[in-house]
C-alpha cells in the first residue's frame, strides 16, 4: 500500500509542479512580452494597424485612455495616438515621432518588417525604417512607416 501511496504523491506533486509552471508561463506572456515582439502593449491598443477612419482603430475601454486615431495619409491608414510629447506618453512598443503635418504620434517601433504589420492589411504593409524623426533624438531604434498614399 504504500508503494501506491507514493506513486500518488508523485503523482500529485507533478500535477501541481506543471500547474505552477503552465500559470507562470501564463503571467510572463502577458507581462514579460519581448520589447518589440507581437506581445506589446502597443501591439495590443492597436498601434500602426490598417483603418480607413479613426472607427476603424481600437478603442481604450477606459475612457480616460488616448484614443487612436486614423491617419489617413497613408496607404492603408495607420493607428496611432496623437500629441504625444515623449516616448513615455506611448504604450510601451511605440515611440513618440514627429510626423509632417505637425503633430506629434505614438508608432510603433520595430526591429523588422514582421513586426509592422500584425494588425494590417496584406496589401498595404508598412516597413521597419529608421529613416523618421522621432521626438526624442532615436539611434538604435526603427518605426514602423506605412507607405505613402
Amino acid at each position: 500500500m504504500d508503494g501506491e501511496n507514493t506513486k500518488t504523491g508523485k503523482a500529485e506533486h507533478m500535477r501541481r509542479t506543471i500547474v505552477v509552471i503552465g500559470t507562470l508561463s501564463l503571467l510572463c506572456g502577458m507581462s514579460c512580452a519581448d520589447h518589440d515582439g507581437p506581445g506589446t502593449e502597443a501591439d495590443r491598443v492597436g498601434v500602426g494597424a490598417s483603418c480607413v477612419s479613426s472607427a476603424d482603430c481600437p478603442q481604450p475601454e477606459d475612457g480616460d485612455a488616448p484614443q487612436l486615431v486614423c491617419l489617413p495619409e497613408f496607404d492603408g491608414g495607420y493607428c496611432g495616438l496623437e500629441n504625444c510629447t515623449a516616448n513615455r506618453d506611448c504604450p510601451y512598443g511605440s515611440a513618440c515621432v514627429a510626423h509632417g503635418n505637425g503633430t506629434n504620434y505614438c508608432y510603433r517601433i520595430c526591429i523588422n518588417k514582421a513586426e509592422c504589420n500584425l494588425r494590417r492589411d496584406p496589401a498595404v504593409p508598412s516597413n521597419c525604417s529608421s529613416n523618421i524623426e522621432f521626438v526624442e533624438p532615436q539611434t538604435d531604434i526603427k518605426a514602423c512607416v506605412p507607405p505613402s498614399s
